[in-house]
């Protein structure tokens, strides 16, 4: 396989063109120079590296987050440890996050089950909770 288009890299990795660009102004992505042709071309193993970057997203990792697991994966002597500590701090934060939104689908259960749905809406229970200075229900 040789160099890649911007369009070919963005195909095959399964992400769109600003995508690509995107990852390069955050430094995830480095920008091949630019030859007298105009057209920049890509090494094969970005496409590699873009999946990388997406999957990595998809699993909830931040940008950041990414660009740091990367930085791991180049730097000579990274152990797996290193990258096991990060799944597993990504992990409990998103264990956190559900928590959270459980204990917002518990509080928003109970606001729309006080609301009629009727009448006017100075007399709304769920504005009226909204307005209210005091802790939501079960918050």
């Amino acid at each position: 396989m040789g160099q890649l288009t911007i369009g070919q890299l963005a195909r095959q990795s399964g992400v769109g063109v600003e995508t690509i660009k995107f990852y390069q102004r955050r430094e995830l992505v480095k920008q091949p120079p630019r030859p007298v042709s105009g057209f920049r071309k890509y090494p094969p193993e970005t496409v590699r590296q873009v999946r990388f970057i997406r999957r990595a997203k998809e699993l909830g990792f931040s940008l950041q987050e990414v660009g740091e697991l990367l930085d791991l994966r180049m730097t000579a002597g990274t152990g797996c440890g290193a990258i096991r500590e990060r799944a597993e701090a990504k992990l409990a934060d998103i264990r956190r996050k559900r928590r959270d939104l459980e204990r917002m689908e518990t509080v928003l259960k109970q606001l729309t089950a006080s609301c009629r749905g009727q009448g006017p809406l100075n007399d709304c229970p769920i504005l009226g909770a909204l307005d209210n200075e005091e802790k939501m229900p079960h918050e």
